[in-house]
């Protein structure tokens, strides 16, 4: 009897740090990245993701309609939840660290302390939307 995988986990295969194709997401502000390493996250089925985020940059209060599990890869994770960003609302979380996020819950990101990467791992498809629509980098022209 053969096996039925997950979309994009049938053969063995792996992904050194160097082969991580990093790329820009149009839901990002300017000069953060978005990298798909397993799966399909605009399908349904299981995905794993990573973000990278440079130093200083906010992800302004926003929520995705899938639970995710973040895994700090490197640098610190600056989260706090709600509709408005409060700088003194962020909790750090260190490389290694694991927050678990369900859907629907408003949250917000900052790199306070320099560039962070975080992994994603949800079952798609994968949704962002901003509570205020003008921090959607999305909405913006010119």
């Amino acid at each position: 009897m053969s096996r039925i995988h997950q979309p994009d986990q049938a053969t063995f295969r792996s992904i050194l740090p160097e082969e991580i194709d990093w790329k820009p997401f149009p839901a990002f502000p300017p000069g953060a990245r978005l990298a798909v390493l397993v799966g399909h996250p605009a399908e349904p089925g299981p995905y794993v993701v990573r973000v990278k985020v440079p130093d200083g940059t906010k992800l302004m209060p926003h929520k995705h309609p899938e639970d995710r599990i973040y895994t700090v890869m490197s640098g610190v994770f600056y989260i706090g939840l709600g509709e408005t960003f409060d700088g003194e609302r962020v909790k750090a979380y260190p490389p290694g660290s694991i927050i678990v996020l369900p859907g629907e819950t408003w949250h917000f990101h900052w790199a306070k302390s320099g560039e962070y990467v975080t992994q994603v791992t949800a079952i798609g498809p994968l949704g962002l939307e901003y509570h205020d629509s003008h921090d959607d980098p999305r909405h913006r022209h010119g």
